[in-house]
């Protein structure tokens, strides 16, 4: 009874897509009502009607990642801010399913013994791996604030009627803060003391405003170790992955390793669109099996992402966000623009000028609406695998103490 108030609470907290919450209610629903049928039936109806919710695990996972991967085939939503949450919805779905499969109504000694009683603690392991990268990735986050802010700048300057030396030098200095950012994000722990210097071309009044920002926040580390890399730790989290083989292939160690699998995959990917620090040779840390039906949507957005890595890791560029993408070449021809400026400028290339600055501000708009939902998404999923490692390490302590025997 306790697991299934658990499981409700967590519904009611999920930032899910009204969609996502019809599925998983009905799917949460559908186990509490087999399991209870199971109570009155034989062993062979019991273990029938686990295959079953298994398999209807696995069509979930398969159906959430088909759409994200849907979603490739429009280039300004894939890896976009609005991407990304999906993203981590569809992880917060995924991973409340799982723990209906795992928990809802179970006896603790079915999750105690093997090869559960191995794969559990590898997967408790990953989780306390995953609060490292959330962090970092939630750091991540404020220094893309700070870009947007010299991107802010950058637009004060040149949205204008006409634009002189005033205005251009005034923007040439902001891009090139805003381009060193993106460029040296990798260095030295992250982008954050290479756009340290940027708060001072704020706006005044705003220090208020962002101490409140961060203040949510307060419970996440800030600070990571010199030498911490996300993209060693990607690989740490993914080196022992192993599908499960023969008959535990079809019991309860498949949706522990699908629930491995999906968590390893959703952090990489954040570590891929995000700043985060120390990434190099990210791409080839991440191997996904080819041969599961529920993992070809994660196999083809993993290889998709991969090629991408590799494209921009040779440039050392600010990660994969689409938005990040868009603003790196847009703030590219502005700054060759401030470099060539001569008063006054010819009227066609004001009109190219004034493209560019609308563009720009879109890109704005969408970070100032999406960053902070994201970094609170970030934080759920952060606060959600915490809870997960207590709920299972309190099922697992139960088994221990009922398995020792009475004097």
């Amino acid at each position: 009874m306790m697991i299934r108030v658990m499981i409700a609470q967590q519904k009611k907290k999920m930032p899910a897509t009204t969609e996502n919450n019809h599925n998983q209610g009905s799917f949460l629903g559908r186990i509490s009502i087999r399991r209870n049928q199971v109570m009155s039936m034989s062993m062979d109806g019991s273990h029938d009607t686990e295959c079953e919710e298994m398999e209807l695990f696995q069509r979930h996972v398969a159906e959430r990642f088909a759409e994200l991967l849907s979603c490739t085939d429009e280039p300004e939503a894939f890896m976009s801010i609005g991407w990304l949450r999906k993203l981590l919805d569809e992880f917060l779905c995924c991973e409340a399913e799982f723990k209906a499969v795992l928990l809802m109504g179970r006896d603790p000694f079915q999750i105690a013994k093997p090869p559960l009683d191995k794969l559990l603690p590898e997967l408790l392991d990953r989780i306390i791996k995953s609060l490292d990268v959330c962090n970092a990735v939630s750091f991540g986050i404020d220094s893309l604030r700070n870009i947007q802010r010299l991107a802010e700048i950058v637009l004060s300057a040149l949205d204008q009627t006409l634009i002189g030396d005033g205005q251009v030098r005034r923007a040439k200095k902001a891009l090139s803060a805003l381009l060193s950012a993106m460029l040296h994000e990798d260095k030295d722990g992250g982008i954050t003391k290479g756009t340290e210097r940027s708060r001072s071309f704020g706006r005044r009044g705003n220090k208020d405003k962002d101490r409140s920002a961060a203040a949510p926040f307060r419970s996440l580390s800030w600070t990571m170790p010199k030498n911490w890399s996300a993209a060693k730790q990607i690989h740490a989290m993914s080196s022992n992955l192993a599908a499960p083989r023969g008959n535990e292939s079809s019991g309860l160690a498949l949706p522990v390793f699908i629930m491995n699998t999906v968590l390893v995959f959703v952090l990489w990917t954040l570590v891929a669109a995000l700043p985060c620090q120390e990434r190099n040779g990210l791409g080839t840390h991440f191997q996904m099996p080819r041969n599961l039906s529920w993992a070809q949507p994660i196999t083809a957005l993993q290889e998709r992402i991969s090629e991408e890595w590799k494209k921009k890791e040779k440039k050392g560029t600010v990660g994969l966000l689409e938005e990040m993408q868009k603003m790196e070449k847009i703030a590219q021809w502005l700054l060759d623009f401030a470099d060539s400026f001569q008063f006054p400028a010819e009227a066609d290339k004001l009109e190219e000028v004034k493209a560019q600055v609308e563009e720009l501000a879109d890109i704005c708009r969408k970070m100032e609406e999406g960053l902070e939902p994201l970094q609170l998404q970030i934080r759920e999923v952060f606060h959600r695998v915490v809870r997960t490692r207590t709920e299972f390490l309190h099922v697992l302590d139960q088994a221990a103490k009922l398995n020792i025997p009475t004097s």
